[in-house]
């Protein structure tokens, strides 16, 4: 019998790999490959502000469209900065969300992750994929 009342706290990531408004997009590309992640939260002093995803990426890159194993083409990067590229209406959770109510988010939007906040700072994330892996644990 799975627990109605679990806190996301107890399945969210907490040391968050975040990006600040004056980083290029290139370093968020290069975030996204070395910790294969698809999703990083924007902040400005501890706040979040803003999400980037891998497919916002792809989505001003016309080069990876085409040829996916081909490096983007930084010069396409040059021309937009993260603010430009981010999802700006964020939902955002707290610790004590239950895993339910968190499913119950993902599954009713279009994102894929959420970020978790204390006091308007930044202390985790979320995933769907932090979800399936939680669920499937329930059936060991």
């Amino acid at each position: 019998m799975m627990k109605k009342n679990v806190p996301v706290s107890t399945i969210m990531t907490k040391n968050v790999i975040k990006l600040n408004l004056k980083d290029e997009l290139t370093k968020a590309e290069t975030l996204f490959k070395k910790h294969n992640i698809r999703h990083i939260p924007v902040v400005s002093g501890g706040k979040i502000i803003g999400m980037l995803s891998y497919s916002d990426l792809l989505r001003i890159s016309f080069a990876d469209a085409v040829y996916e194993d081909e490096e983007i083409d930084s010069v396409v990067y040059d021309m937009f900065d993260i603010s430009q590229v981010m999802t700006k209406n964020i939902v955002s959770i707290t610790e004590n969300t239950t895993i339910k109510e968190t499913a119950e988010i993902l599954a009713s939007k279009e994102f894929h992750a959420l970020p978790v906040v204390k006091d308007e700072q930044l202390v985790g994330i979320v995933t769907t994929t932090d979800l399936i892996k939680y669920l499937l644990n329930q059936y060991n």
